[in-house]
């Protein structure tokens, strides 16, 4: 039996005499701290990251041209038409269409609408036959006059000529101020605007010229 004790090896060293195994600890824990301070670093570019180009600062649009809200169209509620003003004159109609009793129904009518009315008339002199109809108006009734054109359906309203072309003149108006000079356009139809309309279909029948 051989009692000899196997021979014990002595450690490997490194080249520059420093046990292997030391060599190597050494060496995995410098591997551990570069990648741990790698890992770290990745980190914290990740957290702090810009844009492309590095530009971090906080940009401000100043376009008025675009909105954040919607800006709603403006309603225009200007009224069509004037009111109609009936009180502040007497209004006098006076026949120069040629169409006999025309001129009492139309005044009639205005009356309806609510207009002070003075008894009807005839025409006379340059106006005595009229084919469009028109208002005239004395100092004082030109707000009535203006209705009372609207009324008609948007007829021509002017100031009272020097001489009145009625029967009797300027005498036949007695307190009135306003004139209306009834034409052939609007004889014998509905008044425009107790009709809801601007002009009226009706046609004359009565041919007749004389009477009011």
């Amino acid at each position: 039996m051989n009692n000899e004790q196997p021979t014990r090896r002595p450690p490997r060293k490194s080249p520059n005499g420093a046990p292997m195994g030391s060599t190597v600890s050494i060496v995995v824990a410098v591997v551990a701290v570069i990648a741990g301070f790698l890992i770290l670093r990745n980190v914290t570019n990740d957290s702090t990251s810009t844009p492309p180009g590095g530009d971090t600062s906080t940009t401000v649009n100043t376009d008025s041209s675009i909105e954040s809200t919607t800006t709603l169209a403006a309603i225009d509620v200007t009224p069509t038409t004037a009111p109609i003003v009936v009180t502040g004159a007497t209004v006098l109609v006076a026949n120069a269409s040629g169409i006999t009793g025309t001129a009492g129904t139309f005044s009639k009518a205005l009356g309806q609408v609510g207009f002070t009315m003075a008894t009807p008339t005839n025409a006379a002199g340059a106006e005595v036959k009229l084919t469009v109809s028109k208002v005239y108006y004395l100092p004082g009734g030109e707000q009535v006059a203006a209705s009372v054109a609207q009324s008609m359906g948007g007829v021509e309203v002017a100031p009272m000529p020097a001489v009145v072309p009625i029967k009797n003149g300027s005498a036949g108006l007695g307190t009135a101020t306003v004139l209306v000079m009834l034409g052939s356009d609007l004889a014998g139809k509905a008044l425009p605007i107790l009709a809801g309309e601007t002009t009226s279909t009706t046609t004359p029948v009565v041919t007749s010229t004389s009477g009011a």
